[in-house]
């Protein structure tokens, strides 16, 4: 019922229009086609200065009540970050007023030059000077944005300094791996033919001494606040990408080849939970490139945190090549050898007289 509902209205709509077009059609002959043209060009003039000024409203109207629904409302949380949100707004600053002069321009030029009889027209075909000015001075514009834009990607994508932590990111269908390097602070080499979901999912080859030390984590990543982190991404399957949008980074994770950026964090999670006044608040680490059916679930989260929390944190991890090999875990060998020993000194005390004794009277008075 509703769908011919549906029908009826938009047929009826479209009758209506065709009747108001054919009504406009019979008074412009009624009126005359010149005066008719002229109250018709008069009408539009003032249309288009109305347009101007409501889109002008509207626009200022949007920024206010959606401002703080953008990530533009909450600062940076990197180094890196800041620097791009300074390239940002000096774009939008520039694309800004080139868009508020030239609707105005558009539109005013609408209103004002509308047909007049009074009027001559001013034509000219061919003008150097103009071309040469609106032709060099965006090309100015826009050389100076793409300098700033190359200085600040040299910056996070060149050698990150020497006190930085490294973290190597793995994208898969669909999650995060991280790889800590461990007390070497070296990592250990791998084959991607080495992957075992279960026990080694970024294929670590195991002979490798570099690589026994090594800890991974999935789907959440520790770094610290204050001290640079250095990410050494790549893909286990297909093109992924690592977006870190409250850092304002992001770098496509592709298999087979390593992509590597670094950043400075600048506020614990806590701290941004306070600025935000989100409680819930986490750093997210995003797929930004669509990599299947479950890309909308690909989501991790970055704790930034202090120095101290974060040394306690490495402390509670256990190296992947003990959750491999069990057996080789020597906080697991010292567990089997105590149970060992309270096992053996129980059975030495079953087998003990006094225990025999013990067991005789019990079962002697349990039949009484």
């Amino acid at each position: 019922m509703s769908l011919y509902l549906s029908i009826a209205i938009i047929a009826l709509i479209f009758v209506v229009i065709f009747q108001i077009a054919k009504a406009s059609e019979y008074v412009s002959i009624l009126k005359g086609e010149e005066n008719s043209r002229k109250q018709n060009n008069k009408i539009n003039g003032f249309l288009m200065f109305a347009f101007l000024v409501l889109g002008f409203i509207g626009v200022y109207v949007c920024n206010e009540y959606l401002f703080d629904k953008t990530l533009l409302a909450q600062p940076a949380a990197s180094v890196q970050g800041e620097k791009l949100d300074q390239m940002l707004w000096i774009t939008l600053a520039i694309t800004g007023a080139v868009f508020i002069a030239t609707q105005f321009l558009l539109f005013w030029f609408a209103y004002k030059y509308q047909e007049d009889e009074n009027r001559k027209v001013f034509f000219f075909a061919h003008s150097t000077k103009l071309e040469l000015i609106w032709t060099a001075i965006p090309a100015i514009t826009l050389t100076v944005l793409v300098v700033f834009g190359l200085r600040n990607w040299f910056f996070f994508t060149g050698d990150a300094p020497k006190n930085a932590m490294v973290v190597e990111v793995t994208g898969k269908q669909f999650g995060w791996i991280f790889r800590y390097s461990g007390k070497d602070a070296v990592f250990g080499k791998k084959y991607y033919k080495n992957i075992d979901p279960a026990t080694n999912s970024v294929g670590i080859i195991w002979d490798d001494k570099y690589a026994q030390d090594d800890i991974l984590t999935e789907q959440t990543m520790y770094v610290v606040k204050g001290q640079p982190v250095k990410l050494i991404i790549g893909s286990r399957d297909v093109i992924h990408d690592v977006g870190l949008s409250h850092f304002r980074l992001k770098m496509d994770a592709v298999p087979g080849i390593p992509t590597t950026m670094w950043f400075t964090p600048l506020y614990t999670t806590k701290e941004m939970r306070e600025k935000t006044g989100n409680p819930n608040f986490a750093y997210e680490i995003s797929c930004d490139q669509m990599c299947g059916n479950g890309h909308y679930s690909m989501k991790g989260i970055v704790e930034v945190v202090e120095q101290d929390e974060y040394d306690l944190w490495m402390a509670k991890q256990k190296a992947q090549y003990l959750v491999a090999f069990p057996e080789k875990d020597p906080e697991a060998a010292k567990a089997a050898d105590a149970e060992g020993k309270v096992n053996a000194a129980a059975t030495e005390a079953a087998k003990a007289p006094g225990a025999k004794k013990d067991s005789t009277a019990k079962k002697a008075t349990a039949k009484m």
